[in-house]
């Protein structure tokens, strides 16, 4: 079982270089192809999210709701632990990398996300549906079906909510249950000992988000409206309230990330093309394509949910999705890291690194704080990835039947509750990067009907503010 999962691991490694090199290149060519209008729209993409949506318009939820349902599962533990761990293992300077990776996104969801509007297909019920998979089928023909299969397959595996599901387990743990000095109980089956307290607190868990989950997007999609503002205003502000305590070092660590963003001299990873700065850069790109996920084929699948007869319309509200993620809570967890110098704290990674953070400036209740932002990144989370999954199966077997997914998906939050799940997870791994090949692949070979649809959509919108 060992020289299997080293086998996963190594594999998980090798496919993700070169899908890396797709999503960042596929980006960089929606970029250059669009002329940038993704940065020269981006207010207005903003005052989009302000317009009310057609009651009459095809789809299920508003757009807010859409792209809250996006951010619910890009906004999540990793904003907390995975950034840590780029700081951890790469230093100031990753950060620099995953900024520009996320500039970078922001033209691949335009893209992405428009061409799931444009090409919405009737599930088994007649309800329009959309992603990666309606896009492959409705637009691109049966020759390219196998696509539309292997994307499916891989989000059914890559939305299984195991890693959120123990990460916040363990959060629960060891900074709201051990302080206080509970002891985890634990029981033997056959050789293994599991832990009791971590089963409970899983079922805990999976019966509270079934009562979302079996509701559809609808559900859905009505508590990540309320749940992101409220996880990036908790976010925002306790970190701020970092940033104020220790103004006079944050000068100092804006220069480092910039500075060392090239130098790499405080990158210890293995090396990447030769040397320490491809390692960094490619640790950076890694890290924030984890984190906003553009390209993977996630936002397409909430976005096309969106009430709408404009796709360039979702496109544009999906670009904000790299921006709130990366951009600006990504970037506030890593300047609270820096700022309270314990980002080279030895042996401290992942959450424990932010947990040090808090501990640092907010000593009377810094880790409730970060218990609170934990708990509601992860559920929001875990409602989102289940909405992902069931819609990638509906796609295969008919949406009656897709309710099975649901079980199953319930069933695992438990599982990855209490269960050292190295090997599932690298096959998570695995399944996850694998969705963007058909995703930027369709993306890119149908880019110039974008393109098309965008010139005429923003022509109407000079035409219609000449007229004001």
């Amino acid at each position: 079982m060992q020289s299997l999962n080293k086998f996963l691991a190594a594999t998980a490694g090798l496919v993700w270089w070169p899908v890396l090199f797709l999503i960042i290149g596929g980006g960089l060519y929606f970029l250059f192809y669009s002329r940038f209008i993704q940065y020269k729209y981006f207010f207005h993409a903003i005052g989009l999210l302000r317009k009310k949506d057609d009651p009459n318009a095809p789809g299920q939820i508003s757009a807010y709701k859409a792209l809250s349902t996006a951010l619910a599962s890009t906004v999540g533990i990793g904003n907390l632990s995975g950034v840590a761990a780029a700081i951890a293992l790469g230093g100031p300077g990753a950060l620099f990398w995953m900024w520009v990776t996320s500039l970078i996104g922001m033209s691949t969801n335009f893209f992405t996300s428009a061409l799931a509007s444009m090409y919405r297909g009737k599930d088994s019920t007649g309800e329009l549906q959309g992603g990666p998979m309606y896009v492959i089928r409705e637009a691109l023909g049966k020759q390219w079906q196998p696509l539309a299969v292997l994307f499916c397959l891989c989000a059914m595996m890559g939305s299984l909510p195991i890693f959120q599901a123990n990460q916040l387990v363990q959060a629960l743990l060891d900074i709201g249950l051990k302080p206080l000095g509970f002891e985890e109980a634990f029981f033997t089956v056959g050789d293994s000992s599991v832990s009791l307290t971590k089963l409970i607190i899983g079922v805990c868990l999976a019966a509270f988000c079934s009562i979302v989950i079996v509701g559809g997007i609808q559900r859905i999609g009505n508590w990540a409206g309320r749940l992101v503002p409220v996880m990036i205003v908790l976010h925002f502000v306790s970190v701020m309230i970092i940033l104020i305590s220790f103004a006079d070092r944050i000068p100092y660590y804006v220069g480092l990330v910039f500075t060392d963003a090239f130098a790499a001299e405080h990158y210890h990873g293995d090396p990447f093309l030769g040397g320490v700065l491809g390692g960094i850069i490619m640790l950076g790109v890694r890290r924030s394509t984890f984190s906003n996920e553009a390209g993977i084929g996630t936002a397409p699948m909430a976005m096309s949910a969106a009430k709408s007869t404009e796709p360039v319309r979702e496109g544009l509200i999906s670009m904000l999705s790299p921006v709130i993620d990366t951009l600006i809570s990504c970037s506030l967890t890593a300047f609270a890291i820096l700022v309270t110098d314990v980002w080279q704290t030895p042996g401290a990674n992942g959450i424990t690194l932010t947990s040090l953070a808090y501990s640092a400036a907010l000593p009377n209740g810094g880790n409730v704080v970060l218990l609170l932002c934990t708990v509601v990144f992860a559920v929001s989370a875990l409602f989102s990835y289940s909405y992902y999954g069931r819609k990638a199966l509906s796609f295969l077997i008919g949406y009656e039947k897709s309710v099975w997914y649901d079980y199953f998906y319930l069933a695992t939050i438990t599982l990855g509750a209490i269960a050292s799940m190295d090997l599932v997870l690298n096959v998570i791994d695995i399944a996850f990067a694998l969705m963007a090949i058909p995703t930027m692949i369709s993306a890119i070979e149908l880019a110039p009907k974008v393109m098309r649809v965008a010139k005429t959509y923003f022509e109407k919108e000079v035409r219609g503010k000449s007229r004001q």
